[in-house]
This record gives C-alpha cells, sequence and structure tokens, in this order.
C-alpha cells in the first residue's frame, strides 16, 4: 500500500491532506463489496427540494472508489444545463488508496460543451465535464453538485446501483416539498416505506440503501430498474415556462399535454389545397390517410430543434409545412393538421419508443416520443411520423406493443399501440443449392420478410447506396467464404409490410470432400447464433420480448453417385419458450430440408433459466447438423 500511495504522489499534483469528514481508505470498505465489484460508491446524498411549483433545486454528493480500469466511468463528472435549469456548480476532489486528498477540482478545470446530437438543428442544453485521468488503482472521486430548476415537470429517479458490478455502501434521497404541494412515488426492489418527516413546515421524505453487494447483469433478464433497489418520483401538481398542470391521473397529464399542443394546427392555404387535392376524390378513409402521410413523407424531413419548453411543445403546423422540418411532436402535429382538414380525427400520442420499461399505473413523464393514432370505424391505424420511408399504418418494433397516451380535449387515455405477433413477424425462405465435386456450392434464396422481420432489410434498401448494400450483403449470411452473386428486394408497403428477395451466392467449399465422403450442411442460410451460457446461480426471471415464426425449405443437388451413410434424426422440441422442428430427406442426387421456428414472448422464472439454455443449445447443435454422403465404388 505504500508503494501505491508513493506512486500516486508522483502521478498526481496537488496538496495531501485526509478527506474532511469521510474515511475513503480502501481498507474501511467491506470485503463483502469488494467482490465481483469494479466501482465501490462510497457514499451518496441526493436532496431534491421543491421550493415552489415553479422552481426547485438539488445537492448531490457522491464518492466512487474506482478499482480497476472498468470502473473508469465513474471518474468522469458530467453535469448538464439548458435555459430551464441554472448552470451546475461542482466541486470534486481525488483521493488515493488510503484516502488521502491528491487533488481539487478548480472551477478552470471544468469544461463546458455542447451536448449536440447530430440530428438537432437547435438546441440549448450543455455540459460541465472533467475527468481526473487517474489510472493508478484503486483511486476515490468525491464531487458535490447544486443546480437550481425552473420547472417542476420532472422529479429525480433514485437509482443507487447504477450499473453491474457496482456495489453501494451508503446512498441516501429526499425530496422535500411544500406543505401544500404533493408528489407520488414507486418503489421497486425495495421493502420499505419512506422516512417521513416535517422540517420548518416542509415535508420530507427520505430512503436509504447500505451495502448492498455488486451484482451481474444477466442476459434475458428484466430491465435494470426492476432488478436493483430503486425509487420513482413524480409531482402532482407541476409548472414549466408559465403552463401549469397536474399529473396525478392520467387524463389529467393529458389535459396538461393538450394545452400545450392547442391551436398549433393552423395550415397554410396553399396546403390546405393540396389537402384537397389528394383526398377529395378518395372514399377509403385508410386510403386518404396513407395519400396524407406519404405527401408528409415526401415534403418533411426528422430534424429535432429542442429549445426551452419546445422539448414538450410542439412547433406550429405553419411552421413545419413552411420550413419542411420538425421532430417528433412537430411533424406528428402536423400530420393531425392534415388530416383534420380533411375531415379525418386523430390522437397526438406519446409513446415510450426503444425501451419498453413502463409503468401504466404510476401517471408520470415516462415518453420519449409522439406518434399519431387515426381511429377507424373497425380498427385503428397508428402513424410514425418521423421516418421518410415507413409504411403508413405500421410502427414496428420501436413503438409496436407499447403503452401509448391518447391526448385530446378531455385529456390523456392510456392504451397500447399495434403489437406485432407471432404469424405478423414471418419469414419463409426458399432455397435451392448446387454441390459440385470439389464442394463448391451455387446457392438461390427466394426469401419472403414481413413486419418485423423486414425492418433490417428496410432499412438497408431505404438507407444505403448500392456499394454498400454489398458490402451488409458480404457479411450477412453464416457462411465460411462467400460472394454475393446478385441480389433484388421488392418492397410491398402495407400495414404489415413484406419484402420479397432473391439472393444468388457463391460459396468456396460450404461442402466438405474426404476421400469417398461428402459432407453437408444442409441448413445453410438460417442457423441459430443464440446460446446463452449455463448459469446455476440465475437470480431473475427471463423476457423474450418478440416473437416470430421462420419457415425455411432447402433443396440441395449434390453430384451423382452418392449415397446416404449418416443423416441426423427429425427433430421436434417444444418448450415454453418455443418450438422447433426440423427433417431432412434424401431423394437421389437431392438433399431436401425443412425447418420451422417459433419463438415465443413472454416472461419465465428464473427457474426455468437452464431449460431456457437447454432449449437454445438443442436448436445451435441441430442446426449444425451434416448429412454425410458416400460414394459408390
Amino acid at each position: 500500500m505504500k508503494k501505491v500511495f508513493q506512486l500516486l504522489l508522483c502521478l498526481c499534483v496537488g496538496a495531501v491532506c485526509k478527506a474532511g469528514n469521510v474515511d475513503y481508505a480502501v481498507a474501511k470498505i467491506s470485503p463483502a463489496l469488494m467482490k465481483d465489484a469494479n466501482v465501490i460508491k462510497r457514499l451518496e446524498e441526493i436532496k431534491f427540494e421543491v421550493v415552489n411549483v415553479n422552481k426547485a433545486h438539488i445537492y448531490k454528493k457522491v464518492a466512487f472508489t474506482v478499482l480497476n480500469e472498468n470502473g473508469n466511468e465513474w471518474a468522469t463528472i458530467a453535469e448538464s444545463y439548458d435555459q430551464l435549469s441554472s448552470q451546475p456548480g461542482i466541486s470534486a476532489t481525488l483521493y488515493d488508496a488510503m484516502g488521502v486528498k491528491i487533488k481539487s477540482l478548480k472551477r478552470s478545470d471544468i469544461s463546458d460543451v455542447s451536448t449536440t446530437d447530430g440530428f438537432s438543428l437547435m438546441q440549448d442544453m450543455r455540459l460541465k465535464r472533467y475527468d481526473f485521468y487517474c489510472r493508478t488503482y484503486p483511486y476515490t472521486v468525491e464531487y458535490e453538485v447544486e443546480q437550481d430548476f425552473y420547472y417542476t415537470m420532472g422529479f429525480p429517479d433514485w437509482i443507487p446501483v447504477e450499473k453491474e458490478m457496482m456495489s453501494v455502501q451508503s446512498s441516501s434521497f429526499s425530496v422535500v416539498l411544500p406543505a401544500d404541494l404533493h408528489f407520488r412515488y414507486k418503489a421497486f426492489n425495495y421493502p420499505f416505506e419512506p422516512v417521513k418527516s416535517n422540517v420548518n413546515n416542509k415535508q420530507v421524505f427520505s430512503w436509504k440503501l447500505q451495502d448492498f453487494i455488486a451484482i451481474k447483469e444477466e442476459s434475458y433478464a428484466p430491465s435494470w430498474a426492476e432488478v436493483v433497489p430503486s425509487v420513482y418520483t413524480a409531482p402532482s401538481e407541476f409548472a414549466v415556462q408559465g403552463y401549469q398542470g397536474n399529473m396525478s391521473n392520467w387524463q389529467d397529464y393529458g389535459k396538461f399535454v393538450y394545452a400545450l399542443k392547442k391551436d398549433r394546427d393552423a395550415l397554410p392555404v396553399d396546403i390546405k389545397a393540396r389537402v384537397h387535392e389528394l383526398v377529395d376524390g378518395i372514399a377509403d378513409p385508410r386510403k386518404k390517410v396513407a395519400a396524407l402521410y406519404e405527401f408528409m413523407q415526401q415534403n418533411t424531413r426528422y430534424v429535432s430543434v429542442q429549445l426551452g419548453i419546445g422539448g414538450w411543445q410542439p412547433f406550429d403546423a405553419t411552421y413545419v409545412a413552411t420550413k419542411r422540418y420538425g421532430d417528433c411532436k412537430a411533424l406528428s402535429n402536423y400530420m393531425f393538421s392534415l388530416l383534420k382538414e380533411a375531415g379525418i380525427p386523430s390522437c397526438y400520442a406519446l409513446v415510450k419508443a426503444g425501451d419498453s420499461f413502463f409503468m401504466p399505473d404510476f401517471p408520470s413523464h415516462q415518453s420519449n416520443h409522439v406518434i399519431l393514432c387515426v381511429p377507424m370505424a373497425k380498427d385503428t391505424m397508428w402513424l410514425e411520423c418521423t421516418d421518410q420511408t415507413i409504411a403508413p399504418g405500421y410502427m414496428g418494433s420501436f413503438t409496436g406493443g407499447h403503452y401509448s397516451l391518447l391526448i385530446n380535449e378531455n385529456g390523456g387515455t392510456l392504451v397500447n399501440v399495434t403489437n406485432y405477433k407471432l404469424n405478423d413477424n414471418l419469414q419463409v425462405r426458399k432455397t435451392v443449392a448446387t454441390v459440385d465435386a470439389s464442394g463448391n456450392t451455387t446457392i438461390h434464396e427466394s426469401g419472403l420478410y414481413k413486419a418485423e422481420q423486414q425492418e433490417d432489410l428496410h432499412n438497408l434498401i431505404n438507407h444505403y447506396a448500392k456499394d454498400k448494400q454489398l458490402e451488409k450483403m458480404k457479411t450477412r449470411f453464416d457462411l465460411p467464404q462467400y460472394d454475393v452473386v446478385s441480389f433484388n428486394w421488392k418492397e410491398d408497403k402495407s400495414p404489415l409490410p413484406v419484402i420479397n428477395e432473391e439472393v444468388e451466392l457463391s460459396a468456396t467449399g460450404y461442402a466438405s470432400v474426404t476421400g469417398k465422403r461428402l459432407f453437408v450442411m444442409p441448413n445453410i442460410l438460417s442457423k441459430s447464433r443464440s446460446r446463452p451460457a449455463i448459469d446455476d446461480t440465475r437470480k431473475f426471471d427471463i423476457v423474450q420480448e418478440t416473437e416470430y415464426r421462420d419457415v425455411d425449405t432447402v433443396e440441395i443437388k449434390i453430384p451423382e453417385g452418392y449415397t446416404p451413410e449418416a443423416m441426423p434424426q427429425p427433430q421436434q422440441i417444444r418448450t415454453k419458450f418455443g418450438k422447433y422442428t426440423s427433417s431432412i430427406k434424401i431423394d437421389g442426387n437431392t438433399i431436401r430440408y425443412y425447418r420451422t421456428m417459433e419463438h415465443f414472448s413472454g416472461r419465465f422464472p428464473a427457474s426455468a433459466y437452464n431449460e431456457f439454455v437447454q432449449f437454445y443449445e438443442q436448436i445451435y447443435k441441430a442446426d449444425r447438423s451434416k448429412v454425410v454422403m458416400v460414394k459408390a465404388n
């Protein structure tokens, strides 16, 4: 330890003294907390105080002991601010393994940078950032932050175990607010009620976690917030830039969102005329919607503009029509306006896109995206307004099946976006191959890809030039060595979009020839890559979010004169996780292979994990089984 201390003195610059009232010596850490950890959160104190309905303040003090290079990210301080918040006041200190101070952060050390994301035209968010870049382990970084917020729409969440392989020695979180304001909370993996008190006529709610031992993130697990202690908080009454609202329930929260977009649907005269040119002769409402949606796609593009309340309020329809761009809020509002001009009612809709973790029983600002819902006589048509190439009515894996808050003058109603099921997400391939005497193989694949199964190809077709498409095709298939001879696609942009594919490949040495024997793997293009590892200590549920069905038919012609010596047995595997079948028939010099794979969605107990592993291991092996043919004398 003495040598480590001396080395730190050589590497780092600064005064040497003990930490204020906290001893950060690594020797003070319990051995149990060190096990499997990359970083120890030594202490965390978060105090969020609501001053009034328009203003809040946060104080944070956090210290991390970094044990190895995998924990270095926690030595970076990064705090954001914008026009709705003050610049954060930051102080920070670096300590060595013995808890001796090595360096204190100076104001001039902190960089102030834009958080430009590459697709926003304008945004006001900036970042105060500093990294100590100390690489002599272990070391400790302590920092304090204070900041004001000039809105109260969002309260902080408390997730003390921020990542896998992080132990927590001590973390506390408190919410303070005036007696006349209210807030709500929802806890996961925290069995206790908060400690409640009253200080200076203010309500105080406090939570604390101590001595939490690091855990490893498990594959196919629920969201991180569901498996570690966490508390989500949200206001009841809130305000942002002159707009006041209440989110005690989804209906009232919807009223606030409606007020933000109210009277922002006026269209220029020329756009109104264009609407009627496009749809007045069409009787079918779905075709009217499709015509206007395609017009919107062709005449606008997605550009994010996030300034102040612009993070929640859409630009008006005239702005989008004139500028021909907008973010998800603005484009959805523009599409709403086009449909309104055509006499077709629709609903602006908030949605949590991407990550599907959502708390339907906890009304709060959980959305990160806006789409449009068009009720029809017999069903509902959903529109993703930020994509210039997607089929009208198709939502896809980004938002499909997620909760969405429909907004109208009566407020908000929580519903589900269209969910895509087993037989919607379909892949059907017919592969015809010819093997020559050296084992080289020509392959022709005719494929049909539907709904979520066509999304990767849709992206390839619509967002890549031909030469880049070829590059992608050269790495797409699980073949040892192959060339792409030709490829062609045809898209059907229906509410359940379909792509038909034709591909010609030339695979060198796909089949192997050894003496009189020819070894052929009949599953040419659809080999499973899923191979979860055995884990006898599985802690968390197993989650499969998507479901799909694959159907493969393969016909392989081999040289004359061979007869079968060995061939795999038919497989029929059915579990709660999915279903798999495969079989092989040999007719003269033709090998015929049939395969189906059904992947079920659902949530399954941790106790079933090794059964889950076995299911995918059986498929992995079956997909790579070989037919052995022997040449007659």
